[in-house]
């Protein structure tokens, strides 16, 4: 603990601060979660809260500052002008609030909760293994995983229905957030490791062709390198995840284009990779937030787990080429 924040404690300050400020936070942060998300359910889904528990909390919010926050005279509750000109305002003192002892506060002492999003190809094996790594040296935090396509999660990131998400690169970004880029992963070619055929081309074109998504941006990725080359295939089927895909091309129902996942479930590990032809097509996975994120003490902590976890996996990758 540094020097300053050891006083303070000493001093019952904080504490004291804490006991009189947590309610009205608590509220203010509900209040920014319905503007976030539309309405009194889609929030309370977001604070972890019952839909009747969120309506009480404004209820108490506007007795407590002694205004009218929500026009009620519809179904279902509206921000009201004044509302929504007090919003920025509202952010700008919930996170004030919650960065109060960054400057005081050492790295162990890090605490409090994340919510994370993450594209499903991630959850099987660098999320977890990342997650377990910062929740030991970080004991008082709690990470809550949210999964999605990129996309989804963009939008999630923006509204702050999630703290942070790990994505593909998105094409375009505003001002508002901030990305940082952790790994590139080369589409390649997935097989079974059945195929004794090493001529990519050959087994795209006489192959059933198992596409992802075209909702996801691996699947844009990878009919952008088929159009380029002018291969044509077989579709036989359309997958959601780069898992469910896995699983088909495992039982030989098909090849597919896929990333060369940086830190793989087993069974995407024991599948056959070969590398397409040039010029290639990668997958650049990173970290976004809102720039003006309250947690980005604990993103930036994330942020350099996964460059670890992703340097981990290589190291171990390449002594077991050479055994």
């Amino acid at each position: 603990m540094s020097r300053t924040l050891f006083y303070l404690h000493r001093l019952a300050i904080l504490p004291r601060l804490r006991r009189r400020y947590d309610l009205s936070i608590a509220l203010l942060k509900t209040l920014i979660a319905v503007a976030d998300h539309g309405s009194f359910r889609a929030a309370a889904q977001s604070v972890n809260v019952s839909q009747a528990a969120v309506g009480q909390q404004m209820k108490r919010l506007e007795a407590l500052y002694r205004v009218a926050l929500f026009d009620r005279t519809q179904k279902v509750p509206q921000l009201n002008p004044l509302a929504h000109a007090l919003l920025p305002k509202v952010r700008k003192v919930v996170h004030d609030y919650e960065t109060l002892l960054d400057d005081f506060t050492d790295d162990d002492e890090i605490h409090g909760e994340l919510t994370l999003g993450a594209v499903p190809s991630t959850i099987r094996a660098l999320v977890p293994l990342s997650v377990r790594e910062l929740v030991h040296v970080y004991p008082q935090l709690r990470i809550r995983v949210v999964p999605g396509l990129s996309n989804d999660m963009q939008a999630q990131v923006e509204r702050g229905a999630v703290d942070c998400a790990i994505l593909s690169e998105p094409g375009v970004l505003g001002p508002h957030v901030r990305w940082v880029p952790f790994v590139s992963e080369e589409l390649v070619l997935l097989t079974s490791p059945d195929i004794r055929v090493r001529d990519p081309l050959r087994l795209l074109r006489s192959k059933p062709y198992i596409r992802h998504t075209r909702r996801a941006a691996v699947g844009l990725l990878a009919d952008q390198w088929l159009k380029d080359h002018g291969v044509e295939v077989h579709e036989s089927m359309e997958m959601e995840s780069i898992e469910s895909l896995t699983s088909m091309v495992s039982h030989n129902l098909g090849v597919s284009i896929v990333p060369d996942v940086c830190v793989p479930d087993v069974i995407f590990a024991n599948l056959r990779k070969l590398r397409l032809p040039a010029p290639r097509q990668s997958r650049v996975l990173g970290v976004l937030c809102r720039a003006d994120s309250s947690k980005m003490r604990i993103v930036e902590r994330l942020t350099d787990q996964l460059q670890e976890t992703v340097k981990q996996h290589s190291r171990s990758a390449r002594r077991r080429a050479k055994k």
